[in-house]
């Protein structure tokens, strides 16, 4: 059973995502906060799986609860946000922050739940149509090759860069194991190096990363995948 943390500041909202999450068998809402600072001493009191952030009015201190929840490496929660459309440096920063999803608060209910269910297995969830505003702002506000990501892309191995820009262009575990002719669990593998190795928690970030170094060029979301010619030793 995955266990949620719904906030939200409105009741009724709050009270419609708990009847939605009561219907679905293996999903369970274990607690409602109204605030960021609630959230977090919820968050740390449950531990849920997943904790489900709606966001009315992007404030920076949504993305500080954010940031808060998704960085406490006590807690192991993924934090999925819901908030308004239209504001792509706001959704940059939530990510930025530690967001294992965002998607838009118009969300169709079994695209929500299939999201929750995909975060808490360790997945990113953004929709096609944010991601293309989100490389967007990449392009406006991050120079490619800056010093300190330079450094932590210089600490992958040829195969980590081939998963990590096949990753970042949209390309799923499966696809990735078929091209390069390994299992989808060594996927995984190279993706937890990866992480560690950038200092990401998770793929979202990885994602933002390859972005910003020039990993991956983005005029695109979803490029071809490398093709290996020859078989990493390391990877």
């Amino acid at each position: 059973m995955l266990t949620v943390l719904i906030v939200n500041d409105q009741e009724l909202r709050r009270l419609g995502y708990r009847l939605l999450l009561d219907c679905e068998p293996d999903l369970s809402p274990v607690g409602e906060a109204t605030g960021g600072a609630e959230a977090v001493r919820m968050a740390n009191a449950l531990r849920p799986d997943v904790v489900l952030i709606h966001i009315l009015e992007p404030t920076t201190d949504s993305i500080d609860t954010v940031r808060r929840i998704a960085r406490d490496s006590r807690l192991h929660s993924h934090v999925l946000v819901l908030a308004p459309g239209g504001r792509a440096d706001y959704a940059w920063s939530v990510l930025r922050a530690g967001a294992d999803a965002l998607l838009p608060e118009n969300t169709a209910p079994h695209e929500l739940t299939a999201a929750i269910r995909a975060v808490a297995a360790g997945g990113a969830v953004i929709p096609p149509v944010l991601t293309r505003r989100l490389i967007d702002v990449v392009r406006r506000r991050s120079p490619a090759y800056t010093p300190p990501s330079a450094q932590r892309l210089g600490t992958l191995t040829r195969r980590e860069r081939q998963v990590l820009g096949a990753l970042a262009s949209g390309w799923s575990t499966i696809e990735i194991a078929e091209h390069l002719s390994i299992a989808p669990t060594t996927v995984k593998s190279h993706a937890c190096r990866i992480l560690a190795k950038i200092g990401a928690r998770s793929r979202v970030q990885a994602v933002a990363f390859a972005y910003e170094t020039g990993l991956i060029a983005p005029h695109t979301t979803r490029s071809p995948l490398p093709s290996p010619a020859r078989r990493d030793v390391a990877g």
